[in-house]
């Protein structure tokens, strides 16, 4: 895979988690993170990879958990907070966890130090956040896909992106291969990603009537 990063490029990764896991469901296959890292590592300088997700603290067991802590071992800076719980007017539980100004504070901070910021996501309202990345003088590249149904990549955040990866064009060498000799953190991943409520909708937020819930 030829990627847009020239090899004297610091570089990061910021992985708006809920979207990209949606972005692939979409397309029919799940992340093998071990080989999106091995990916990137080989172009520029990788300097970080982070992680954004929000967890239900409360529960007994959490599916996401065994991800989160895998990651976190295996070269992922991981950005975690609880998610917020509250009843609507229709007293439905909802379940809200949305990430957006933590990575959009971390991204500013660290944009000093990086030529290069890889986005992992294709929610449009962190296009005046690419905008302002580039102000600085930094390249910014979006991950995301058009290819699903509807598109999970916002048109503007496209257009504002130095460089736009379609998301199926890199599944051939980070898609989980599955076979009876797959990695234990195979299996891992394979966990979160057969999670039917891992992902959120456009408000990232999720009603749900049965009081044991998870989320990402």
């Amino acid at each position: 895979m030829n990627l847009p990063i020239y090899d004297d490029e610091r570089v990061a990764l910021f992985i708006d988690g809920a979207n990209l896991y949606a972005a692939a469901r979409a397309l029919g296959f799940d992340i093998d993170y071990k080989r999106l890292l091995k990916l990137f590592g080989e172009k520029g300088r990788l300097i970080r990879a982070l992680y954004y997700t929000a967890l239900i603290e409360d529960q007994e067991y959490s599916p996401i958990r065994p991800l989160v802590d895998w990651l976190d071992y295996n070269g992922y800076t991981m950005v975690t907070k609880p998610t917020k719980e509250f009843t609507d007017s229709y007293g439905r539980r909802k379940i809200k966890g949305n990430m957006d100004i933590e990575l959009a504070v971390d991204m500013l901070e660290m944009a000093d130090k990086l030529d290069h910021i890889v986005l992992f996501s294709g929610d449009g309202d962190f296009r005046r956040l690419v905008e302002a990345i580039q102000k600085k003088g930094v390249r910014v590249t979006v991950v995301s896909t058009v290819k699903s149904s509807p598109p999970m990549a916002a048109d503007e955040l496209r257009r504002q992106a130095d460089n736009f990866i379609e998301l199926i064009d890199l599944a051939a060498v980070i898609a989980r291969q599955h076979s009876r000799h797959d990695h234990p953190s195979d299996d891992i991943i394979a966990d979160h990603n057969d999670n039917p409520a891992s992902d959120y909708d456009d408000e990232d937020e999720q009603s749900y009537d049965d009081p044991v819930v998870t989320t990402v």
